[in-house]
């Protein structure tokens, strides 16, 4: 604990010092914390100090995508300035090499890459958001079952199909040391998470007790009305992909969605881009509430002006998007297409969604917000057998609709009559200040 409170100028709270031990003395840990609980800044601080602590070891680093993992590199990197400049090399973005011999390296989620190397312990970090767990989770023992390393992984729940749901209920995994930590044990004093965070948190998840459950309670829990299920979603992130900025010049075929909001709900602007058989998201930008059509119109026509190729743009023509599509189009984005979101043209946008991701065409990067929102989409069916969507009160959608509304643009066919409605008379009142 003295290279913490010493040379990192950094106090485990008891939780923390106590998943620093069970690293230390055993082979296998899992660490299953609520969010804010610092799992990420002791884990660096942990491994920093094993590598330095034992010379001429390899650690590897794997998470559900390349970013997240350079994520942990960047946090060790803080913690290296710290030290004296004897005991480390250059920084760099995906490897710390120390002048022991010690290499702290993070690595693609893929299993071959992880089992090439040899490596004396293996870092997985959000490990219940990895797609391809079981392959990852056997290459990872076969790398380390020639230097009897060790291994540890830790997360916030998500689904149940996979090896860290394994881990907490399957006897088989009853040699990992295992902590559980939820936001009462986090809440400072006694940890990190501050009472006005915590506050902020409880607001913004109010409308969404699973999701509260599993980020601070670190519970598994789901709605069994969920549209898009834990696993779907899961399956659909690849580690590689990685969004556009704004400022990008992105080349290939790009395909959109627009969903407007203004007062109550976010616009949200979504594009796709298609390669062979794959549709992998790559940009999507949610506007801040009370954020004018106008300003919408002009990200919305910037960023197609730069790419060039975006083929086709669905925009929600509910409540006042029947004029923002005339406002698109006199601005030039020819683009555009309306769809009026009507229980019929939602069921075929979800359904149309839905089958991507189940006949994995869809790729999403590791995005936990975005995660979190597509999980959020209840379904019901009607007496009619028609299916009705809604998501809690108090939660966002939007995120799910704008996405919905881009791959469903990727389709070849011409989109229905149906989902346009008629130009309204021009002397017609314009709806002011109207919400969606």
């Amino acid at each position: 604990m003295k290279f913490c409170t010493q040379t990192l100028k950094f106090q485990p709270t008891n939780y923390q010092k106590d998943l620093i031990k069970k690293f230390q003395t055993n082979q296998f840990t899992a660490a299953r914390w609520c969010r804010q609980s610092g799992k990420s800044h002791t884990t660096a601080a942990l491994l920093l100090h094993y590598a330095l602590t034992h010379p001429n070891t390899h650690i590897g680093i794997v998470g559900p995508s390349w970013r997240q993992t350079k994520l942990i590199i960047k946090r060790i990197n803080t913690f290296l300035q710290k030290l004296p400049k004897t005991q480390y090399h250059k920084t760099q973005h995906t490897i710390i090499r120390l002048t022991n011999g010690s290499t702290i390296e993070a690595f693609p989620n893929n299993p071959e890459t992880i089992r090439g190397p040899t490596l004396h312990a293996v870092y997985a970090d959000e490990f219940n958001f990895i797609p391809n767990d079981q392959q990852l989770y056997d290459a990872i023992l076969f790398t380390l079952s020639a230097t009897n390393g060790k291994f540890i992984c830790t997360s916030t729940p998500w689904h149940t199909d996979s090896i860290f749901w394994q881990i907490w209920h399957n006897p088989a995994y009853n040699d990992y040391a295992k902590t559980h930590i939820t936001y009462k044990q986090a809440l400072e004093p006694k940890g990190p998470l501050k009472h006005q965070i915590l506050k902020k948190i409880k607001k913004q998840l109010e409308g969404n007790p699973w999701r509260w459950q599993r980020e601070m309670l670190a519970e598994w829990a789901e709605d069994e009305k969920t549209w898009l299920s834990q696993a779907l979603i899961t399956s659909c992130i690849d580690h590689t992909l990685e969004y556009a900025n704004f400022e990008d010049n992105a080349k290939g075929e790009f395909y959109a969605g627009l969903d407007l909001g203004k007062h109550q709900d976010h616009s949200v602007f979504t594009i796709v881009k298609t390669e062979e058989s794959s549709i992998k998201l790559i940009h999507i930008h949610q506007f801040p509430l009370q954020t004018p059509y106008a300003s919408v119109i002009g990200y919305v026509k910037t960023i197609r002006d730069r790419w060039q190729t975006i083929n086709k743009i669905l925009v929600d023509m509910t409540g006042v998007g029947d004029y923002i599509v005339e406002d698109m189009k006199n601005a030039g984005i020819s683009q555009t297409e309306g769809v009026k979101f009507t229980q019929e043209t939602k069921e075929q946008l979800a359904t149309f969604l839905k089958q991507n991701m189940i006949n994995k065409h869809l790729k999403i990067p590791y995005d936990p917000e975005l995660i979190a929102e597509l999980n959020i989409e209840r379904f019901e069916l009607t007496k009619e057998g028609k299916i009705r969507f809604s998501h809690p009160q108090g939660a966002h959608d939007d995120r799910f609709w704008s996405l919905a509304l881009a791959v469903y643009a990727t389709r070849t066919e011409p989109t229905p009559k149906a989902w346009t409605i008629p130009r309204t008379a021009k002397n017609k009142l314009r709806a002011t200040g109207a919400t969606r």
